[in-house]
């Protein structure tokens, strides 16, 4: 990881939660990961949130009007309140004033501003939402995409999908020749359906990345994948669900351990071990979902996302940018694009 002090704009007011949880967990982003904090937003609110007003001594508030509400619809929503703050943090990056945004707003809106203002990387047609789930190898997590962009995929989208997935697994988390796999029903070649079976032969015969085949369900978290590919339908799917998954292993352990003078002895013996299992099963430590093939470090959390969520999150902006990703990806499609051009 790079030494750069990474600049994100964080939306402040975007979330269930907003400003108050989103402002902690940036405060604590700025004191522990060593980022320059613009908190964007109402400034009477976010420093109305705060118990401690030299806590925002180190950030930056920066001026914005209002948010996208959750029921607006996102392009509309966006170009009449063009001085919301989804809109300001996302004119930053593109006024070269941050280098990422964080936000857990209407992630429609984040996704379309960022689309209208950053603009997309050069031989992508679609961006994806790029979601990191754990799996059952301890610190070897896998990306998931598209999570929600699009819920209707062509083969060519998927394709692009991969590649981009491949150097982000890459770049920031030291993936070596990524392996890919595309969710599907079953491992064989004419399994799925027809964008499922032309997106097979299209991986398997690409140069640049590298397909190991089919995915099935039980295969995302086995660690045998780097990256898996699949439209944003079935992708929000799985997202929401392994969500909830993880709450409920949780629940069941914060119910069942501390029965008794053994479990709660056990709880106590076990406090080491209970705390790694969280952070291997709690989404909030994984932060949020990095919107792939834009101009920009854009990283979209979750809408319930609480300050540990949000600091995780700037994390995952700051790895992001500290490793160049996009510019990596920008790299890899002029490569992709000479390839075509001379016949190879």
């Amino acid at each position: 990881m790079g030494l750069t002090q990474a600049r994100i704009a964080v939306d402040a007011m975007g979330g269930d939660y907003a400003p108050a949880e989103i402002v902690a967990g940036a405060i604590r982003a700025r004191e522990e990961l060593g980022v320059e904090i613009l908190l964007v937003g109402d400034p009477d609110k976010i420093r109305a949130c705060v118990a401690d007003p030299d806590s925002l001594s180190r950030v930056e508030i920066v001026p914005a009007e209002g948010t996208i509400e959750m029921h607006e619809e996102p392009l509309s929503a966006l170009r009449k309140k063009r001085k919301a703050s989804i809109n300001v943090a996302m004119d930053m990056v593109k006024q070269g004033r941050a280098d990422a945004v964080v936000s857990a707003g209407h992630s429609g809106a984040a996704m379309a501003s960022a689309l209208l203002r950053l603009g997309r990387i050069k031989g992508i047609d679609r961006p994806a939402i790029g979601a990191v789930f754990p799996t059952l190898v301890a610190g070897k997590p896998v990306l998931i995409l598209d999570v929600g962009a699009n819920v209707d995929c062509r083969p060519k989208f998927l394709e692009q999908f991969a590649l981009m997935g491949s150097v982000y697994s890459e770049y920031a988390f030291g993936a070596d020749n990524p392996r890919v796999g595309l969710l599907n029903i079953g491992e064989e070649a004419s399994k799925g359906n027809d964008v499922a079976v032309q997106v097979h032969q299209t991986l398997s015969e690409s140069a640049v990345i590298n397909f190991v085949g089919n995915a099935e369900g039980r295969d995302v978290l086995s660690g045998n994948f780097d990256v898996i590919v699949c439209d944003g339908f079935v992708g929000n799917v799985l997202l929401k669900f392994a969500e909830a998954v993880g709450e409920a292993a949780m629940n069941i352990l914060r119910e069942e351990l501390p029965r008794g003078i053994l479990g709660k002895l056990g709880v106590l013996i076990l406090k080491g071990n209970l705390k790694r299992i969280k952070q291997r099963l709690d989404h909030a430590e994984h932060g949020g979902a990095l919107l792939l093939g834009v101009n920009g470090v854009a990283v979209i959390s979750h809408g319930s996302s609480n300050a540990p969520s949000i600091f995780n999150a700037i994390r995952q902006s700051k790895e992001a940018v500290d490793n160049g990703v996009i510019g990596h990806i920008q790299d890899q499609y002029q490569k992709v694009a000479a390839s075509v051009t001379n016949g190879e």
